[in-house]
């Protein structure tokens, strides 16, 4: 039979109460399940947080078919039948350290060491060329910058100077470069009383070109400084040369080195020459990693001749995408000088050279 409402036809009334009580049905059965879904969620994320089994607790009863595969909570502690154990006693504060203590951190990271062999000169030698080239080696951690204990910061303490150093292993050597170390009349005792075990390394190269050099790196940054010969020379018609000038008393490397020998025997100090570190690197880094007691992996194929700066680079490696050269200050062209001045200079140092030699049990071929 059918109804009319205001001439319009419209459903049996039996039939829309039941779609509106479905509906009512509908939307409270959602919204039950969304509570159910919050609080099993809310259960995961504090069992992650805590570090707790990744369980759910027991289903309640309108969210039991949707729980219903998952597996019960089991929360940590005692189970009612095995009595809780006696909490353990406060660990003991560790005990203080020793200010001569050689290490500090975590043995997972390594430690920071006082280093076992410095890089102690010559300024203008070629000690950055070989600190970058031994740091490739696996066994060797170096800082990257000169801290100067030894001359500038000593008052700082050993706890300050350790702070300063790489992380590294057991298996590994720590390595620092400072070459004014080299003309420190303090250095060698003060490196001593650190330890009598440091291996040193100078870099030496021919004084008169490294004191061209030392000129044209003061020059770049003082233009107004008075000339290479000016400065080389208290009376160059006497042929006197003014060894107060630091450029010129570098060089002289007998001088220095007897220094060093009142500490340190000849054999834990080791010469580099850096001349030979331009033609023939690979040969030179041998030499270094044999004096260090290190395998020999810096090789050959490690290095290329650079025509632009005038010495060789660093290739590529797996950790680097581009070959690695030395910096913007290195391989500067030398500024002109007067070949007499070149040949004075050189009758000066050949005493010096020559003692060195000897010393040494070198010849660095530099008259």
């Amino acid at each position: 039979m059918a109804y009319r409402v205001l001439g319009r036809a419209g459903p049996p009334q039996p039939r829309r109460a039941r779609r509106l009580l479905f509906a009512f049905t509908l939307s409270l059965s959602c919204t039950y399940l969304c509570y159910s879904l919050l609080c099993c969620c809310d259960d995961l994320g504090q069992s992650r947080l805590l570090g707790a089994p990744r369980c759910l607790r027991g289903p309640s009863a309108g969210g039991q078919k949707l729980l219903q595969k998952s597996r019960p909570c089991h929360l940590p502690g005692p189970t009612p039948s095995e009595p809780s154990a006696p909490s353990a006693p406060a660990a003991a504060a560790p005990a203080p350290r020793l200010s001569g203590s050689n290490h500090s951190g975590s043995p997972k990271l390594g430690t920071k060491r006082l280093p076992q062999a410095l890089i102690v000169g010559v300024k203008k030698g070629g000690t950055r060329a070989v600190l970058e080239f031994i740091r490739v080696h696996p066994d060797v951690r170096a800082l990257g910058t000169e801290p100067h204990f030894f001359d500038r910061n000593y008052g700082r303490g050993l706890d300050w100077y350790r702070s300063l150093m790489p992380r590294t292993l057991e298996s590994q050597i720590t390595l620092e470069k400072t070459p004014s170390y080299f003309v420190t009349q303090e250095a060698p005792r003060r490196i001593f009383n650190m330890s009598r075990d440091t291996k040193l390394i100078v870099v030496v190269r021919n004084p008169v070109t490294r004191a061209i050099s030392d000129y044209t790196q003061t020059l770049s940054k003082k233009p107004d400084i008075p000339t290479f010969e000016g400065l080389s020379f208290r009376n160059r018609t006497l042929g006197l040369v003014d060894v107060s000038w630091n450029a010129i008393r570098i060089g002289m490397y007998a001088l220095h080195l007897e220094s060093w020998l009142r500490y340190f025997p000849l054999a834990q100090i080791h010469f580099v020459s850096g001349e030979r570190l331009i033609t023939d690197p690979a040969g030179e880094m041998g030499r270094v990693q044999d004096f260090l007691g290190i395998k020999r992996l810096i090789t050959d194929k490690h290095f290329y001749f650079n025509k632009t700066k005038g010495f060789p680079c660093l290739k590529k490696t797996e950790s680097s995408l581009l070959p690695r050269c030395l910096g913007k200050s290195k391989g500067r062209t030398h500024v002109q000088i007067d070949p007499e001045v070149i040949d004075q200079l050189r009758e000066f140092y050949r005493p010096y050279n020559i003692k060195f030699y000897e010393t040494v049990g070198q010849d660095f071929r530099w008259e």
